[in-house]
């Protein structure tokens, strides 16, 4: 009962700083601004996807950017080659990110560790070369535009405030999503596999279609998010979902913190957010990207806000001990 009631106390905490976040518009904020935090919310929904394959099942990929691209190019091509908007294309992204992560996950979860990190990694590689000799189909270098904004019930939702409130609002149902997944009989079953594989298949866990199961979720979260992608830059191309895309995402997750619910809200926000506040030029940021990820490997492996948790509650553990002493002796006991 007591996990439950602070999974949901997570939950809330969540929703109530998306809410909050949702009025940022409110206050007229700069277009590189709004831009910022429209790119940070779109990664925020492929890492909660990210967050279920690694931080419950303890599974890293490597190519999840493969699997946004897959459905960035999915809607780019729905709506060139079929006239289907924002709302028809976002399933059919899905479902062809989960189809694409399945076809993937099926040889490369026969391996584990850093093998499956490597075929993940290659799967990136593999599709970047593919888009860009896919000649007119794919748009071969140059990509594929998107000459369509977002439309909901005749409203247009192609300006920078208007994209980024229907941006938080897929973020709140993706962390929605991602807490029924963490507290359903499923999600315990992958923290299990998680935990010890072997003992897991012991108890009659078929660990491979479990395994292939959460890789198919994670995609599903990375469709979406690349349809969302290609409608906010208007235009998509190979270089965009290859290999150091997909290291930053693993970043990102790795620094939130994979295991709890505000994790990849506070790694995307950070990651995105850093170079800004610091100033930093590309080669600068990628310096202190890899200094963070050094120093959460090393002193919060649980990622930020998971050791935050753990300080806080040591410092109030602390405070409420030297209380209690001082009360005691206070009272002659």
């Amino acid at each position: 009962m007591i996990s439950s009631r602070n999974s949901l106390h997570s939950l809330f905490a969540v929703l109530a700083l998306l809410v909050l976040l949702a009025l940022v518009p409110q206050f007229s904020p700069s277009n590189r601004l709004l831009s910022l935090a429209i790119s940070a919310g779109i990664n925020v929904i492929a890492l909660y996807g990210l967050s279920v394959l690694f931080g419950q099942t303890g599974i890293l990929s490597m190519g999840h950017a493969a699997l946004v691209g897959v459905g960035a190019y999915t809607a780019a091509m729905l709506l060139r080659d079929f006239d289907v908007g924002f709302w028809v294309a976002l399933p059919f992204a899905g479902l062809f990110a989960a189809i694409a992560a399945a076809i993937v996950g099926i040889p490369s979860l026969r391996v584990s560790g850093h093998h499956f990190v490597i075929m993940t990694f290659a799967f990136g590689q593999l599709l970047t070369i593919v888009l860009t000799n896919g000649g007119d189909f794919t748009g071969a270098a140059s990509g594929i535009s998107i000459l369509r904004p977002v439309t909901f019930f005749g409203i247009d939702l192609g300006d920078l405030p208007r994209f980024y409130v229907l941006v938080v609002a897929f973020v709140a149902l993706a962390a929605v999503a991602s807490w029924a997944i963490i507290n359903s009989s499923y999600g315990r079953t992958l923290r299990a596999i998680r935990e010890n594989e072997k003992l897991a298949a012991a108890l009659g866990i078929n660990v491979g279609r479990h395994k292939i199961g959460a890789f198919v979720v994670s995609g599903v979260y990375a469709g979406v998010s690349g349809v969302l992608l290609a409608y906010f830059l208007g235009h998509i191309s190979p270089q965009q979902f290859a290999s150091f895309p997909s290291i930053y995402l693993a970043l990102m997750v790795m620094i939130g913190g994979a295991r709890l619910l505000l994790g990849p809200l506070a790694g995307g926000i950070l990651v995105a957010f850093l170079p800004e506040v610091l100033n930093l030029d590309p080669v600068e940021s990628r310096i202190v990207y890899g200094v963070c990820l050094i120093a959460v490997i090393l002193f919060l492996p649980n990622g930020l806000i998971a050791g935050i948790g753990e300080l806080w509650q040591r410092l109030v553990g602390g405070f409420s001990k030297t209380s209690t002493e001082a009360t005691l002796k206070e009272t002659g006991r």
